[in-house]
């Protein structure tokens, strides 16, 4: 295709359409992931043409709602490390997860890929893009939602990044649609003293305290620390992909039950994002019922996230404000349900263990024994 002024200030759009033209691929390799989305073709073999949906088969009195998220500042790690193939498994937990915490089921998923640009066909540049999209592919069958669609954007120096001269640095952002029944919902009005909580481990920094992880890489490696060939590895780790909860979670939920029968009652799921256990689990659920919780079984933080604590030296008490410390969620269950909760885990991959438990107590807190500093206890209160 014959180049032309626009292309020469930065915007090829022959080169984006082809790039168009795949990802529609990888969106409609998708459409056949849920259950409950109906997707109707009719764009008449055209890749920008309509793909309205139906949503089929959900329980009766189902209703609709949409969340919107993105990577953050992970994706100037993940250019570093060179992961571009596993943003998505980052991008889909965080746009599903709030709809899973509240104990209903994502379906469908649209987003925007902002890109310094797409080069040509073929390039280096051009193919670590289109990793960006088979990630996206990958991490959307694990999760069971459709990408109904998406929009990529040159954006030349509008994708910012401490590595100026990246040019495939990536901004990444998207909605997921998600169905909720009355019967169904997670709001924790049912948590109460004796139930225990369930800690699923990560072994990353999902998208949560990145702007820590480059303080610690800097104050490291240098300034310019993703030059440092000593901080190949840290990087990497640094852009480790998150764990996908959410399909797991709805099953426990009943949702892919062929009469939407619940495995058992979840009291709450706490989503270990901005704020981590002070504000999701102390602040959101415990503090206005009056409960506490103990935390003395966590899992052990990732070895690269206690090391990046020391080198930001952080306090006990900031590490568990700041990151997930090892756990991406925390689930409150009966006692009686521990052990069917534990074994579908691993059906589903995932690493669960027994964390703590709900107490009573005249003054609420949340006692964590820290797992960063051994036998340390971390204690939140009401503010």
């Amino acid at each position: 295709m014959k180049r032309n002024k626009y292309s020469d200030d930065g915007v090829d759009v022959g080169e984006e359409a082809l790039f168009s033209k795949y990802a529609s691929t990888i969106c409609m390799a998708s459409y056949k992931n849920s259950p409950f989305v109906q997707v109707k073709d009719l764009s008449a073999g055209n890749f920008r043409g309509p793909r309205p949906v139906s949503f089929v088969g959900l329980p009766k009195g189902f209703t609709i709602e949409a969340t919107t998220d993105g990577i953050g500042t992970k994706g100037i790690v993940v250019d570093a490390a060179q992961a571009h193939r596993t943003a998505a498994y980052d991008l889909i937990p965080m746009t599903a997860s709030d709809i899973t915490r509240y104990g209903g089921v994502s379906l469908m998923f649209v987003n925007a890929l902002d890109i310094v640009s797409v080069d040509k066909k073929g390039s280096t540049v051009s193919e670590t893009y289109k990793k960006v999209l088979k990630g996206l592919g990958d991490a959307a069958a694990q999760a069971r939602v459709v990408v109904l669609k998406g929009e990529t954007a040159q954006m030349g120096v509008c994708v910012g990044s401490e590595i100026t001269n990246s040019r495939t640095k990536i901004n990444w952002s998207g909605t997921m649609l998600g169905a909720y029944t009355k019967d169904k919902m997670i709001t924790g009005s049912t948590i109460a003293a004796g139930q225990v909580i369930i800690a699923l481990k990560e072994n990353g920094f999902r998208c949560n305290g990145i702007s820590s992880v480059r303080k610690a890489l800097a104050m490291k490696y240098g300034k310019t620390w993703w030059k440092n060939p000593k901080a190949k590895n840290s990087i990497r780790q640094s852009a480790a992909p998150s764990v996908l909860y959410d399909t797991y979670i709805a099953t426990l939920n009943g949702w892919f039950s062929p009469s939407f029968k619940k495995e058992l009652q979840i009291h709450a799921v706490v989503h270990l994002s901005g704020g981590a256990i002070r504000e999701k689990l102390a602040n959101d659920i415990l503090f206005p019922k009056r409960l506490s919780a103990v935390l003395d079984t966590l899992w052990d933080p990732p070895r690269s996230m206690a090391e990046w604590a020391r080198w930001r030296g952080m306090t006990d008490h900031e590490f568990y404000e700041t990151w997930n410390g090892g756990q991406g969620m925390l689930l409150v269950v009966d006692k009686k349900d521990v052990l069917h909760c534990l074994k579908r885990a691993k059906n589903f991959g995932i690493k669960a263990r027994v964390a703590g438990r709900i107490v009573a107590g005249t003054q609420s807190s949340v006692t964590v024994v820290s797992r960063l500093t051994k036998r340390k206890e971390v204690v939140y209160r009401p503010e």
